[in-house]
Formats: structure tokens, sequence, C-alpha cells
């Protein structure tokens, strides 16, 4: 009888420890795997609208995201100033991303990534303007650095043309130090002149730049918000991204009862956002979650959402003007499907950093 009893605790504790191991390996229906993604102001949208879908489309992944300026994003990362794990990072180009790993390594002596960042977006930086303020700074309707520059020497439209009610010449950029974008609007502007960015002369023009833009805003897409709502009276030009410029430019002509201009720089910077999964704190499972993400990111039917806001497509074989909704379909003054211009790569990590020093030793 004691033999028996001892058989069946045995047994008892038998199933107990499978069912434990079961449990331990078997998934819940209904626990999630969160990934934290952190990505330039200029994706909010679309990546909102994306994220909708994929979670209906994948019911056993969360994803949160945040959104900070490229530049942000990279040195919150490093200097560790998030309250929160980033698993994704998307900054605006993939050099941020070429800094990010640079600095990751030479503080922690391991990789920043689990696999090579990949492309997800294309846009370029572009200028707009009011349209009757920009067709008296370009009366040929091209962009150019040199009438800006003049612009700002003069400091009011009255001595350059323009009427006297309008008062100063307000250009607008974003912080170099916390934005893509305004790094890239300083690069061209010191190429455009064949000007070194440790030179006296580039010393000279940036300090200009930033005397004239006032506060500058902390991310492209927060400085064209605060454009289209002050209106012409806080500023005449601004640069940004095409994609924002074309995806906002309807609230322009509700919010001021006119539209602005877009204008391509002859020569200009295709940024390209890049996704990274990030190995610090990043469990597997969420790796392959993340990585599933990224995938449906790229594949065409979400490439052409990311039309619909501006975007121009990673993967090939995408008409702009054959995807419902595209801002290319809206007759926007200035706007160009087909590019007249020439694009360059964004400035490596080292112009990044002599810019950003450029900028923080300028009054």
């Amino acid at each position: 009888m004691q033999n028996k009893s001892k058989q069946n605790r045995t047994i008892v504790s038998l199933v107990i420890i499978v069912s434990s191991l079961a449990l331990a390996f078997a998934p819940f229906p209904g626990v999630k795997k969160t990934v934290v993604i952190v990505s330039g102001t200029e994706l909010k949208e679309p990546l909102e609208e994306l994220e909708s879908r994929f979670e209906r489309n994948n019911p056993n992944i969360n994803l949160e995201l945040k959104f900070q300026g490229s530049q942000d994003i990279v040195n919150n990362y490093i200097d560790q100033k998030n309250d929160f794990q980033a698993n994704i990072l998307i900054p605006a180009n993939g050099e941020i991303l070429a800094e990010l790993a640079t600095r990751w390594k030479a503080q922690n002596n391991r990789d920043a990534f689990y696999d090579q960042p990949k492309a997800i977006a294309k846009t370029i930086l572009v200028g707009i303007a009011w349209q009757e303020r920009g067709k008296m700074l370009f009366p040929d309707d091209k962009f150019s650095w040199s009438k800006i520059e003049q612009a700002m020497q003069q400091q009011n439209w009255a001595k350059i043309g323009g009427k006297a009610d309008w008062g100063s010449f307000d250009f607008v950029t974003t912080n170099p130090t916390r934005s893509n974008s305004g790094q890239l609007t300083i690069d061209l502007w010191l190429q455009s002149q064949n000007i070194r960015s440790n030179s006296s002369e580039a010393e000279s023009l940036v300090d200009l730049i930033k005397q004239s833009v006032y506060q500058p805003p902390r991310s492209t897409d927060i400085l064209l918000q605060e454009f289209i709502t002050r209106g012409a009276n806080d500023g005449d030009l601004a640069m940004v991204y095409e994609s924002i410029a074309l995806h906002r430019w309807s609230q322009a002509t509700t919010t001021q009862g006119q539209p602005y201009r877009i204008y391509y720089p002859d020569i200009t910077t295709e940024t390209v956002a890049t996704a990274a999964i990030m190995q610090h704190n990043t469990a597997d499972n969420v790796v392959k979650a993340a990585n599933k993400f990224i995938e449906y990111l790229t594949q065409p039917e979400q490439q052409k959402v990311l039309i619909q806001y501006g975007f121009r497509p990673v993967i090939p074989g995408i008409d702009l003007t054959s995807v419902s909704h595209s801002p290319w379909l809206q007759n926007i003054p200035g706007a160009m499907s087909d590019l007249a211009i020439t694009t360059q790569q964004p400035p490596s990590t080292q112009e990044i950093a002599e810019i950003q020093r450029l900028w923080s030793r300028s009054r």
C-alpha cells in the first residue's frame, strides 16, 4: 500500500513537471511582444497608419512608436537619455546610423545593430516659400542660395524689392545639432559656394545663418507645422523634406488661405530613412518581431502608403503618379515627380560632426 502511494505521488509529480514545462514553452494566446520604435518626426503620420494595419494582421505584436529629431535619436540613445529601451531606430538617413554605430563601438566595444540597417523610404531636401514672396526672391522660379544670403544680409524685404509691410526676411531651418534637415541645409549651402566646413568662410556663413534663424526647431515636421500655423509674418522661406512639404501643402491652403511653392535646389541631397534593430536590451523574440515589421514596411503596398505621404519608394517599379491619393497628382506648385535636378548622398559622419561644431561655435 505504501509503495502504491509512493508511485501515485511520483506520477503526480511527473505530471506537474511535464505540465510546467509545457506551459513554459507553449505560446500563450493574448501575450504580445512589444517592439519600441524611435523614428524621425517626418515619418510620424505614415508610421502611425502602418502601425495600425500591421497590428491588425499580427495581433501578437505590439508596436510602440516614439518620435524625435534624427540627431536626437542618436544622442539620446548613446547617452541613455530615454526613459524606455528602443528596439528599432529609424532616423532620416543611414549616415546618422553610421555615426551611432561608430560612437557605440568606441564606448561599448561591441556592435550596435543585429543586422545591416535597411532602407525604408526616400526623400530630398527642398525649399518652400509663400508664393508672392517666393516670386520676389526667385523671379525665375529657380532656387538660389546666393539670393537667400543677400536677403539675410539686407535683413528686410524693402531693401530687396519686396513690400515694406512684409517686414524682416525670415529664414527657417532646424537646429543642426538635433535634426538631419538642418545639417543637410548647411552642407548644401557650403557646397554651393565651394566653402570647406573647417574654414573661416564657413564660420562667417554659419554665423549669418544662425543670426537670421530665430529659435530653430528640433525637428523638420515641427518646423513645417509652425511655418504653416504662423504664416508669412514669421517665416518666408523654409528648408524641409519634400515628403512633408507635399503632405502638408493642403494644410497651408486651409490655414493661411494661400499655398506655398516648392523649390528644388539644382543640387540637393537624397536622404533615405533607414531602420536598424538594436542589440542592446533587445531579446531574440523581439528581434524576430522587429524584423517582421521592417520587412513589412518595404513591401509594395506599404511603399504605396509612404508615397501617399510624399515619400519616394525604395523598391523599383512604382510610378508616383499611379498611386491613388498621391500628392504628385494634386498640381502642387513647383512639385516634380520626375526630378530634373542632381541628387547626392548625405554628408559623411565626419562632415556632420564638423557642421555641428560650426553651429555650436557660431554666435
